[in-house]
């Protein structure tokens, strides 16, 4: 299926079926099933960037729908096989280097490919990359004590000694790439606690940050964007969004009907 066959929009605005056909094959919604952690870290490399369980607007892949199909709603029978295999990737995939792991793509929990990654991370990659971001204090003391070692999340909650604090100063870290799980730890009591680290010590990234192939990749894997959805989904400026955009146009790499893009094979 090309491209072209996911061009028209419905009155709503809403993709039209051609358009959710196409994404149903981009996104591996169609076709064999992700079965394995190694199979799942090429479907994330493929796509770049996907939401470990899907929003209800597509803002993008999900490795939830690539494992289970689009039909199956997660949790609605409990911590079933399909669930226990997504849940634990969320950890795996980061600790064996094939995805990044965090809350980015609207705020949700997100896969990065390591090539996108490096496209989008804004530092060095050097342990002090923190400080060259405005960051909460908070946010500086967790990557200050993460420079040392990877620590659980449940050290670095002790370390802040507010829950609610903790979770805004990780998720000012994770939007801004510099932290990804990697792994878990056991705890004496209850679940495992998730393993954080820098990601400019689980990744190679630092120096090598390309919006113009950020974007690039963002169009190639939802196949029809407007340039707000792009500024949603990699928390961009819209005005910004929207000149990437048009660059790709620019350089023949994308068409445009003045109000939504899609790439050219």
């Amino acid at each position: 299926m090309t491209v072209r066959m996911a061009r028209t929009m419905t009155s709503t605005g809403q993709p039209d079926d051609l358009l959710a056909a196409a994404r149903g094959e981009r996104w591996w919604v169609r076709g064999r099933r992700v079965g394995s952690v190694g199979r799942a870290g090429k479907f994330v490399d493929d796509v770049g960037f996907a939401l470990l369980f899907p929003a209800a607007k597509p803002i993008g892949p999900s490795l939830w729908e690539a494992v289970a199909g689009e039909d199956e709603e997660p949790f609605a029978g409990g911590m079933n096989d399909n669930e226990q295999k997504v849940w634990s990737w969320k950890d795996e995939l980061p600790r064996r280097g094939l995805a990044w792991y965090g809350a980015f793509l609207g705020g949700r929990g997100s896969f990065l490919s390591p090539s996108l990654l490096a496209a989008l991370y804004p530092g060095e990659g050097e342990l002090d990359d923190h400080q060259h971001l405005e960051l909460s204090p908070a946010a500086h003391e967790l990557a200050e004590a993460l420079a040392a070692e990877p620590l659980s999340s449940a050290t670095l909650r002790a370390l802040l000694g507010d829950k609610n604090k903790y979770q805004r100063a990780v998720g000012e870290l994770q939007k801004n790439l510099l932290v990804t799980t990697a792994g878990i730890e056991e705890q004496s009591n209850g679940w495992p606690a998730a393993l954080l680290t820098l990601t400019c010590e689980q990744f190679d990234v630092g120096g090598r940050q390309d919006h113009h192939e950020a974007a690039r990749h963002y169009l190639d894997t939802m196949l029809e964007a407007a340039p707000v959805d792009l500024a949603r989904a990699f928390r961009w400026p819209t005005p910004k969004a929207r000149a990437l955009l048009n660059d790709l146009v620019d350089q023949a790499q994308a068409t445009t009907d003045g109000r939504r893009y899609q790439p050219l094979s």
